[in-house]
C-alpha cells in the first residue's frame, strides 16, 4: 500500500540525518497516514480512506468531507476520491433539482 494521503496527495520526503560531526545519511520522512471513516452527508454512509492528520485536520475545519471534496481541485485526489466526489456532486445536483 503506498504512504500517500488520499485526499491530499501528501506523500514521502527525502532529507538528511545529520550527526554531531556533520555526517550526512539519506532518511525518508514519512506522513502521519490513519485509516479513518468519514461520514458523507450527501451519501449517508461512511467512507474509508487513508488520510494524512494534516488532511483530517483540514476536512474538520471545512464542515465534513462533502464541503471539503466540492471546494479541491482533482489534482492531488487519488481516483477512488475523484470518483467519490463526482458521486457526491451528482446526489446534490438532483437533490437541489428535486427541492426546486
Amino acid at each position: 500500500m503506498s504512504r500517500i494521503c488520499e485526499l491530499t496527495g501528501k506523500g514521502r520526503q527525502v532529507g538528511n540525518n545529520v550527526s554531531h560531526a556533520n555526517n550526512k545519511t539519506k532518511r525518508t520522512f514519512l506522513p502521519n497516514l490513519q485509516n479513518v471513516t468519514l461520514l458523507s452527508d450527501a451519501l449517508e454512509r461512511g467512507v474509508k480512506l487513508r488520510v494524512s492528520t494534516h488532511g483530517l485536520r483540514s476536512v474538520e475545519h471545512v464542515g465534513g468531507l462533502d464541503n471539503w471534496l466540492l471546494k479541491t481541485s482533482d489534482t492531488d485526489l487519488s481516483l477512488r476520491v475523484r470518483r467519490l466526489k463526482r458521486e457526491i456532486a451528482k446526489k446534490i445536483a438532483t437533490t437541489t433539482e428535486a427541492a426546486a
